[in-house]
């Protein structure tokens, strides 16, 4: 663990009177370009918290708005509250969670049993992390950066999505969906029996505080009807007026807890204004960057420049986090955004208007093409010795059109978790002590994949064309 002094950025944290006087700040446990974590003390109760710095203006009010619409969310971090002044960097003070996915996943291969991460272990982990994402995608919030170590676990086995510094809220503050705070294990009897978390975990939900924000026609349609309707909209058309390229990785910066009741109150969250940041990509209009997201779950939509995308983005990356989890090894492990592209069309096939009407409307679509992949492997040769079940669930997210991707609700019911083995216990599963520590950015990770920061390295694709075209260039890679 990174016991070094805080960067000079970062001293601020340790003389702000209102923030001292309330924690003890004992270490940093994460560093990255936009923010660190500290470990700290919560005076009144001898509460472990994590204090999140924020250097980022546009990182952290989209963090605390997100969070704060899904404040209620069992797995959600919890935001207890935060510290934001004009001449200051925000600090958000979250709930201490030791570990995360990509240490369970890590760690899965080291096990002495030989079994890994066993099939009720791997169903437990997969519900928690759609009713995560449904919470977030009925509250028309994309993440935009799903990857296992920003789902953080406690050591009671709760399993929490964090760091919403990428995330949107695609409508405006004040829309709730149709019975927003109604968890799917609880419409099941099954999962009732089998994964209610813990009581003392879960916070008590008082839907009646959302009542006056219910906008009364969603609240007389069902809720898949609700969905169908949210997922019409594109991010496109934004709240606020720039979406700044967050090319460079944010690191292991995200906060590790046992769950809590929010501390938080009814803050109104600041609002947005222009932001300007050296080398930050703004076209003035309001249109999101295509650079978002780690690229290994990173949606084909994205990787081909569109700035015209919603939820489904969300839905890629489970796909990507979920074959992980059933072969301990990441799916499309890029080494470029080329090389990614290329990973993706050998397992898939090439990226044709049959597989996806409308494809060709993709801003790079015309730039970047390949040879025709003559056998694409297909996702069943990347899940070797797994069920059809669990092939199919993979291959709901993992498909080319966005429009095909299951929801996290759909998926919620799928027969795939009512089958034995069933999701275990809270108290079955494996639990590592520590996190990762490191992400699919760092190289000594997932074999010995070399230049992951690279997005313009063409040497390790073999032979290329580049010709002239009317709007610029095209390259092909044979």
């Amino acid at each position: 663990m990174d016991r070094s002094p805080p960067p000079a950025k970062s001293w601020s944290i340790h003389t702000r009177p209102e923030i001292i006087s309330k924690y003890e700040i004992q270490e940093r446990i994460g560093s990255g370009a936009y923010s660190d974590v500290y470990k700290a003390r919560r005076h009144s109760d001898n509460l472990t918290v994590a204090l999140k710095e924020i250097h980022d203006y546009q990182s952290a009010s989209r963090e605390i708005e997100a969070l704060q619409v899904l404040q209620n969310c069992p797995n959600v971090v919890v935001l207890h509250e935060y510290f934001w002044r004009e001449d200051e960097d925000a600090v958000l003070v979250l709930e201490f969670l030791r570990t995360d996915m990509a240490a369970v996943i890590k760690q899965g291969e080291k096990r002495d049993d030989g079994v890994g991460i066993s099939v009720g272990e791997v169903k437990r982990w997969m519900v928690q992390i759609l009713c995560g994402v449904d919470a977030c995608h009925r509250n028309m919030i994309v993440h935009r950066d799903l990857k296992p170590s920003n789902l953080l676990v406690s050591d009671d086995g709760v399993l929490k999505l964090a760091d919403f510094g990428q995330a949107r809220i695609l409508m405006e503050p004040g829309f709730v969906a149709a019975d927003e705070n109604i968890q799917p294990y609880e419409q099941n009897p099954l999962f009732h029996e089998h994964a209610t978390p813990p009581a003392e975990v879960v916070p008590e939900i008082d839907s009646s505080s959302q009542e006056g924000h219910r906008n009364e026609k969603q609240g007389m349609i069902s809720r898949e009807e609700s969905f169908r309707e949210m997922g019409n909209y594109k991010i496109q058309g934004s709240l606020d007026d720039i979406d700044k390229e967050m090319s460079i990785r944010d690191g292991d910066t995200s906060c590790f807890a046992t769950g809590t009741a929010s501390d938080l109150g009814d803050d109104m969250l600041k609002s947005y204004c222009s932001y300007e940041v050296e080398d930050a990509e703004n076209d003035g209009c309001g249109s999101l960057t295509s650079c978002v997201g780690t690229r290994w779950f990173r949606a084909p939509e994205l990787l081909y420049g569109s700035t015209d995308y919603g939820l489904e983005v969300d839905l890629w990356s489970l796909g990507c986090i979920f074959a992980e989890l059933l072969t301990l090894k990441p799916l499309f492990p890029g080494t470029s955004d080329i090389d990614q592209i290329s990973r993706i069309f050998s397992v898939l096939g090439n990226l044709t208007e049959e597989v996806w009407p409308g494809c060709v409307k993709l801003p790079d679509y015309g730039t970047i093409s390949f040879a025709k992949v003559e056998n694409p492997t297909g996702i069943e040769a990347c899940l070797p010795n797994r069920s059809p079940d669990e092939i199919s669930l993979v291959k709901k997210l993992v498909c080319y059109d966005p429009a095909s991707r299951a929801t996290a609700m759909e998926l919620l019911h799928d027969e795939y978790f009512i089958k034995e083995p069933l999701p275990v216990p809270f108290s079955d599963l494996w639990v590592p002590s520590t996190s990762s520590g490191q992400d699919e950015d760092s190289p000594s990770l997932w074999h010995d994949y070399n230049d992951r920061e690279s997005d313009s390295d063409f040497d390790d694709f073999g032979p290329m064309s580049v010709k002239t075209t009317s709007d610029g260039f095209s390259i092909q890679f044979s």
